[in-house]
């Protein structure tokens, strides 16, 4: 088959595509993926065929974070973003969809690909990091982590997707009043399609299990997809150095979350590191940062492979993150979590609630204290060997080759 992806978003949102566009390609299809042009570079360096879509996402992640925990201001501040680049990147997803068999679509392509793919009479799969488009009571919508689990919870999911569709459609319609080339807009779970769409969830039941009342056969969880660093990768000399002269230090990495409060971030955890008497190596990624690369216990580094990193590292501390949880739990260690927003917060939790690490430090909480009080309970010995435990399981799912059987299984009934 011809497959497009079409996905958006930082890194973490990105990669795990990626790992799919790869697994397709080794199952004998003909892949092409789009996302944002800032990832040409790492697409060529895997062999994937690439369509780049205009937008930063760092300027994304930059709005969701002061957004932090307000729902609304998250809302707005994505739909002001994406509104502001709709058009232009519309114009090149689609285009990066001809001719081919069969779409595959992330988040904010969930309405926009499902209606792509059902004008041109071919099958479609969407593909989501997080629960979205599925109301269960079991818990509640990720952007909404305190909400109870029960009747509310099924309501919280409820209503996101009815903002989600109504934002969408609203959009859709701007976008028609400027293109008359533009086709109708459907709902890909409603089962008034061809086929019912797959709604395939990419992360690991051993960290969220399937709740009782998912019921219908289309949604699937088919565990975490893992991009792996190739085995020819070198690391620095520095890292490799740093590494062999004490014990594994923990890593500090905050991803794509672009943070203003980076210099007082970088004090605390400097701070909490020797107060626990602990190594550390701090991706500066997150914040720019760039203090002298090696600082006796520490070490700075604008970034390394999670996958070649994390399992030589004693603990990981990060945002949250779905790509970067998922990392941190495949290592099998304590993972200590710093939620900025989003659905940060509710990986963070679910974290602690399996046993992989301390319940989350809110980044507006993040003191030296609370710091220091994670680190100490991530070294806990029964924390430690729970943690372990988790990377095993996890270590033990095949997330992709999971993904890409059930999206040929569609394709073949469609």
């Amino acid at each position: 088959m011809k497959i497009t992806i079409l996905t958006y978003g930082s890194r973490g949102d990105v990669q795990p595509f990626a790992a799919l566009a790869l697994g397709l390609q080794r199952a004998g299809h003909s892949v092409r993926l789009a996302a944002p042009h800032r990832f040409a570079g790492f697409m060529a360096e895997h062999g994937i065929p690439f369509a780049p879509l205009p937008g930063d996402p760092e300027e994304m992640s930059a709005r969701l974070n002061d957004a932090r925990h307000n729902v609304f201001g998250m809302v707005k501040s994505m739909a002001d973003y994406v509104f502001s680049i709709a058009e232009p990147v519309a114009r090149a997803a689609f285009a990066a969809c001809n001719e081919v068999d069969l779409i595959i679509h992330s988040f904010l392509f969930t309405t926009g690909g499902h209606s792509l793919a059902r004008a041109r009479g071919i099958p479609d799969v969407s593909v989501q990091g997080f629960p979205m488009f599925a109301p269960t009571r079991a818990f509640p919508m990720v952007a909404l982590p305190n909400i109870p689990p029960g009747p509310l919870s099924y309501f919280s999911h409820w209503m996101a997707t009815q903002i989600f569709w109504q934002v969408g459609n609203w959009g859709f319609r701007r976008l028609r009043s400027a293109a008359a080339d533009y086709f109708g807009f459907y709902w890909p779970f409603d089962g008034s399609g061809t086929a019912q769409t797959p709604l395939l969830f990419a992360y690991s039941p051993v960290v969220l299990p399937r709740p009782a009342d998912w019921t219908a056969p289309y949604i699937h969880l088919t565990g975490y997809f893992y991009l792996d660093t190739p085995e020819t990768y070198q690391p620095a000399q520095e890292l490799v150095d740093f590494l062999a002269e004490g014990e594994a230090p923990v890593c500090v990495t905050f991803g794509s979350m672009v943070n203003r409060e980076s210099e007082r971030i970088d004090g605390i955890v400097r701070a909490a590191l020797a107060n626990t008497r602990q190594r550390g190596i701090i991706l500066t990624g997150w914040g720019g940062r760039k203090p002298p690369a090696h600082a006796g216990d520490l070490l700075y580094l604008e970034a390394a492979p999670h996958d070649w990193l994390f399992p030589r590292c004693k603990s990981v501390v990060h945002h949250g993150g779905a790509g970067t949880t998922a990392a941190g739990l495949r290592a099998g260690i304590p993972n200590i979590i710093v939620p900025h927003g989003v659905d940060q917060p509710f990986w963070g939790r679910r974290v602690a609630a399996i046993g992989a690490g301390p319940a989350p430090v809110d980044l507006g909480k993040l003191s030296v204290q609370t710091l220091t009080a994670a680190f100490e309970q991530a070294n806990y010995p029964a924390l430690r060997r729970r943690a372990q435990e988790k990377g095993r399981l996890i270590r033990a799912e095949d997330g992709v080759g999971a993904a890409v059987r059930l999206i040929e299984q569609h394709a073949a009934a469609f």
